[in-house]
């Protein structure tokens, strides 16, 4: 029997088919297979997806786990003590009752010092009565403090200008004027007013407290003798200003301005004197070149109007009077007009021996009325009394200028000198009335010295300012500030010897 084909005579074996790739893929053999007859038949099946395992996405995997520790154990406990016990005490007033001292030998033999004082009265009286007729110690005097015996630097202070005027109110504020002059004319060059407090803790000597800018050289400066914050000064214009230090924005507050009733050369001198009218009031008295000498009084609109003056006017003045020209100018000495809306008086009703050039400098004695000091460029001191023209004792110190004479405010016989030899000349007419008793070199390079204060408050201190702008406080020894018992006779028997004379 001749086999048959399944399906058409013709049998075929089917195989499965599976899915790749997401995809269904059928499986079979291809071409004819011969199945052995009566063992296969025509069959069909499904059809199996398979999913790829090493194609899968693979997502982040994210685990939780915690831990915890075991709880901490806390517990309260209670003490208490079990037993108290309270205690007082109470102090009992009784009588004190006096205790006998106990007997002692006298220490001092009264027999024995009695027999020794009448064996030595008689030798020591002689001995005594042989010193009181001896002049070995005449002038001796018993100083039971230590003197210093040197003048030393206390605090030098340095601006770049030069140093005009100083001043001292409270003893602790020192005020210097600076401005240059080096040409005698006009200068374009701006002037200064520093302060300085001395007892400041962080004192900078090269850094003034307060710095008031001027216009015009300060040739003058002088402190309001009951309010330290004010300061009049002069300057080389005319003017005069009065300056208030506690403002600190505008110091200025009032000033004279240029009218013709107001000084027309230089201020050299200004001064605070009280008001006849009104006692606790104070007046500016200011003196220039010009002749004039012009007290102020203050107005609202913070302008200086002159209340009164005094002039030089020529029919006046004592014929023994020479005029001479002043030092920086060529022409004479320029007298007043008469035209003023103030009267100008005229009280120059004597004069005094002339010096052999101009006078810088005038201080009258705060101890004696009649007696002042004067200094010029004959580089003379002259000593004048009131009552008599020709001068008590004239001194030459210096072969130049002498710029400035103040009377010590301590000792009467005491005065200073600077000269334009760069020293500070310090005079003592109780030990000698020809030289001086120290000189001070103020400056290395002989700078002149214009201008020198006394401290009215700290009598051991005197101030002294230079050309090259510094100022320098000496501190005076005990010689100089401890008035003795030889100042007052010698000063007799000076004014006594030149009045008879």
């Amino acid at each position: 029997m001749a086999p048959q084909r399944g399906g058409g005579g013709a049998a075929r074996c089917h195989g499965n088919r599976r899915r790749a790739a997401g995809k269904s893929v059928e499986v079979g053999l291809a071409g004819p297979a011969f199945c052995p007859p009566g063992m296969f038949g025509d069959a069909s099946t499904g059809v199996l997806d398979v999913e790829s395992v090493w194609r899968r996405d693979q997502g982040t995997r994210c685990e939780e786990k915690s831990t915890q520790t075991l709880p901490v154990p806390t517990a309260e406990r209670v003490a208490q003590t079990r037993h108290s016990h309270e205690v007082g005490s109470q102090a009992a007033l009784r009588p004190a009752r006096p205790r006998p001292c106990p007997s002692r030998r006298p220490l001092v033999d009264y027999a024995g010092l009695r027999a020794f004082l009448q064996r030595v009265e008689e030798p020591v009286i002689r001995e005594l009565d042989k010193n009181w007729k001896s002049h070995a110690f005449d002038g001796f005097e018993v100083n039971w403090a230590d003197p210093n015996e040197t003048v030393t630097g206390v605090s030098p202070t340095r601006q770049g200008a030069t140093c005009r005027c100083i001043s001292q109110a409270t003893g602790a504020v020192l005020a210097c004027s600076y401005g240059r002059l080096d040409d005698g004319d006009w200068s374009s060059e701006k002037s200064f007013l520093c302060t300085w407090n001395l007892d400041r803790r962080a004192l900078n000597p090269h850094r003034p407290d307060l710095v008031v800018e001027v216009p015009s050289a300060v040739l003058c400066v002088a402190f309001h003798p009951q309010q330290p914050s004010l300061i009049a000064g002069g300057l080389f214009s005319g003017e005069v200003l009065i300056w208030d230090t506690s403002r600190q924005e505008d110091p200025l507050i009032w000033r004279t301005g240029m009218t013709d009733d107001t000084h027309t050369d230089p201020v050299y001198q200004v001064s605070w004197h009280r008001d006849p009218r009104q006692p606790r009031a104070f007046r500016v008295l200011s003196i220039s070149t010009d002749g004039k000498i012009l007290v102020w009084q203050e107005e609202r609109d913070g302008l200086l109007r002159p209340a009164s003056g005094f002039a030089f006017v020529q029919q006046q003045i004592p014929r023994s009077t020479k005029l001479k020209k002043t030092f920086f100018s060529p022409l004479p000495l320029p007298l007043p007009r008469e035209e003023s809306s103030v009267p100008l008086r005229a009280p120059a009703q004597f004069s005094f021996s002339s010096h052999g050039g101009p006078i810088y400098s005038v201080s009258c004695s705060p101890f004696h009325r009649n007696l002042f000091l004067s200094g010029g460029t004959d580089g003379h001191v002259h000593l004048h009394s009131m009552l008599q023209a020709r001068p008590l004792l004239s001194l030459q110190l210096s072969k130049k200028y002498i710029f400035s004479v103040r009377w010590s405010p301590v000792r009467p016989l005491v005065f200073a000198a600077a000269s334009g030899e760069g020293e500070v000349q310090l005079f003592d007419f109780a030990k000698s009335s020809q030289k001086p008793s120290v000189s001070i070199r103020q400056t290395p390079h002989q700078a002149p010295v214009y201008c020198l204060e006394f401290n009215p408050r700290q009598t051991q201190l005197l101030a002294a300012g230079d050309a090259g702008g510094t100022v320098k406080v000496w501190q005076l020894s005990s010689d100089f500030t401890e008035e003795g018992p030889r100042d007052e006779p010698p000063r007799s028997d000076l004014l006594g010897a030149n009045m008879s004379a």
